[in-house]
């Protein structure tokens, strides 16, 4: 069933957006058929800055690559998605919303393996020391050898090209090195030599406190916050799994080389989900609500083959295997229904399986959201069976369990490693930190506490390490027992699996500015207007409201018709400068607001619909009502213009 927002959304939408009289407008769509994507991707940059959804930070200083500052329209835009993420996701699975710290501990990074592992290639310029990133280096070479020499390279070259274009993500850091060299690819300004390729790790490095004694990062994600608090959530769920925990958050990652605006910087807006569930359990209740829908897919065997990505029924995916899990598959299906709702084209949406050498070694499946823009398909969402590598990794380090139980049917007999703290000889030793000292004994592996067993009986005292008291102590015979036994067990216990679903905000906002970008020739033909045709679930401002004219009367009715919008919790926008109304609807077709309403009488005013240009006349206290019915999808447009007299103005069609 359709929420009246979605009903707004789709009275908003035009029965055709590609031709306006005689003149075809430019879209990506155009731009993408004619090839013209350096003058799209301008008119559209341009915009955006130039009314400030966006623009370079520190710009007085300068500015520096990879980071950027949100204007007013571009915050509210961002905050809309946020907010209609939250009621999909959020409030309709019943999550448990969270927000964990930015500044992350060294010990936190390195037992979920992004100090040792969460890098990109990089080599220099031999000559300046400028930072390359390798992959970025090679995709760019083979690009413009295949676009520009084309006629003269033969068709083994051809297909050699694209065979690395194709599995350049799966290249490992000598193969990169080894094609760059056979290449000889080099600086792309200077043309100097390259360095030897190596790691560079994108996490910003810290310290925490005043001694600078505890190494530290600005984290990467939002995930791990949300993983080592594992124990407490499941507790708050009543031990009880799924357990679903969300979190939006800016995260930071220092890349090599930030380009392409936002869908490449270097702090940025995640909003991530963390879906906990039994490894031995990945069915979903709701999976038949997206089972049937159909969804441009991209399983790993059609890109191994060279073929392109092809509409799947989802539940045909999972029930072949290619998606691995329903719970893996529901999120796909949701993901897709969020991003077309929120005004991503269909046809330009696409899920893209991991290769098998691409994935995480730990990770069970994983597919990526990709959206067509000026720039190509570019991931904004990755949906992930990350397995239970999290939470293992957390333990293991912490020695803290991070584990769930269920209840058995039926007990069984099984060998166990029994580990019994004494906690009066711990508490003589150890004080108030008796409890972490108990808490780490009882998280050892079976192998750990066999080693254990055999170092006390041999020694009579070991050294060991309590994670949450940042070092080691020195456990004594008398201090804890380790035996093996027959026992019961009546449950369960088990490291849980995730599923993730990661939307990267940014990127998907640049992709819905591209998406929903256009232009119209003006009513002189001299000149192309810009429009962004957002839905009003997206739209910065719902509503603009104008002064026909400079007078005092007129502004007191559209500081009327702004209270009253207010009260519907309206975002809207005032203009008073008394340009002419044809630049001001200009101006607001740049904003993307879906309606105007122009005081040009005391008693009544215009309603203007940003796509067709039709008016109609209602009066001045019905004005912010009539808006706020269409916003919120209890009336359309049609509804309105059938209710309400015509108006026609010359002015709206500038």
């Amino acid at each position: 069933m359709q929420t009246t927002m979605e009903a707004a959304q789709q009275s908003m939408k035009p029965s055709s957006v590609e031709s306006h009289g005689n003149a075809v407008e430019v879209s990506l769509q155009t731009s993408l058929s004619s090839g013209n994507l350096d003058a799209f991707r301008k008119a559209v940059v341009n915009t955006l800055e130039r009314r400030l959804f966006y623009k370079p930070s520190f710009e007085i200083y300068k500015g520096v690559a990879g980071l950027y500052d949100l204007g007013a329209p571009g915050f509210l835009v961002e905050l809309n998605i946020i907010n209609f993420w939250r009621k999909f996701f959020v409030r309709e699975e019943n999550m448990a919303e969270v927000r964990c710290a930015s500044l992350t501990p060294e010990a936190v990074l390195k037992a979920s393996g992004h100090v040792d592992k969460f890098t990109d290639p990089m080599v220099n310029d031999v000559i300046t020391g400028e930072c390359h990133r390798a992959d970025h280096l090679l995709k760019d070479y083979c690009e413009k050898k295949l676009e520009k020499d084309a006629a003269t390279i033969s068709a083994e070259e051809a297909d050699e090209l694209k065979n690395v274009l194709a599995v350049l993500e799966d290249l490992s850091i000598e193969d990169l090195g080894r094609k760059i060299k056979e290449y000889g690819i080099t600086a792309p300004v200077t043309k100097n030599p390259l360095s030897d390729l190596y790691p560079f790790n994108l996490m910003f490095q810290t310290s925490i406190g005043p001694a600078g004694l505890i190494p530290g990062y600005m984290r990467p994600e939002t995930a791990q916050g949300i993983f080592v608090n594992f124990k407490d959530y499941y507790y708050d769920n009543g031990k009880k799994l799924p357990l679903a925990v969300a979190q939006t958050g800016l995260v930071f990652r220092n890349e090599i080389s930030p380009r392409q605006g936002l869908l490449r910087t270097r702090e940025f807006m995640l909003a991530e989900i963390e879906h906990f569930v039994d490894p031995d359990n990945k069915s979903h209740p709701k999976f038949p609500d997206v089972s049937k829908l159909e969804i441009r897919m991209f399983p790993r065997e059609e890109q191994t083959s060279g073929q392109a990505a092809k509409k799947l029924v989802l539940g045909e995916a999972v029930a072949k295997g290619t998606v691995n899990s329903e719970t893996l598959g529901y999120f796909i299906g949701r993901v897709y229904i969020f991003l077309t709702r929120l005004g991503i084209d269909k046809e330009r949406l696409r899920f893209r399986q991991h290769l098998a050498n691409e994935m995480a070694h730990y990770a069970a499946d994983c597919w990526d959201a990709e959206i067509e823009c000026s720039y190509g398909w570019k991931e904004c969402v990755g949906i992930a069976d990350r397995s239970a590598y999290d939470l293992y990794a957390h333990s293991e380090k912490s020695r803290v369990a991070l584990v769930a139980a269920v209840k058995l049917a039926e007990p069984k007999e099984v060998e166990k490693i029994v580990i019994t703290p004494v906690k009066r000889e711990l508490g003589l030793a150890f004080k108030g930190d008796q409890k972490k000292v108990v808490e780490a004994l009882e998280a050892m592996s079976e192998q750990e506490a066999m080693e254990m067993m055999a170092t006390l009986e041999s020694k009579g005292e070991v050294e060991f390490e309590v994670c949450t008291l940042g070092r080691n102590v020195s456990i004594k015979k008398n201090m804890v027992s380790i035996t093996k036994k027959m026992t019961k067990e009546h449950v369960r216990v088990f490291t849980p699996s995730v599923i993730e679903p990661s939307f990267g905000i940014g990127r998907i906002m640049y992709c819905l500015y591209e998406h929903k970008f256009s232009t119209r020739p003006s009513k002189a033909g001299d000149e192309q207007l810009n429009v962004y045709r957002f839905d009003p679930l997206l739209a910065p401002y719902k509503c603009m409201v104008f002064p026909l004219v400079q007078n005092q009367q007129f502004e007191e009715a559209a500081k009327f018709i702004s209270k009253e919008l207010k009260s519907f919790d309206m975002s809207h926008k005032i203009d008073i400068t008394g340009t002419s109304i044809g630049k001001r609807y200009a101006k607001s077709d740049e904003f993307g607001a879906p309606f105007a309403i122009t005081v040009d009488s005391e008693t009544s005013v215009t309603i203007r619909e940003r796509d067709s240009k039709d008016q109609v006349r209602v009066n001045v206290k019905e004005a912010a009502s009539v808006v706020s019915s269409m916003v919120e999808g209890k009336m359309t447009w049609q509804d309105v213009w059938a209710s309400f007299p015509h108006h026609s103005s010359a002015a709206s069609d500038e």
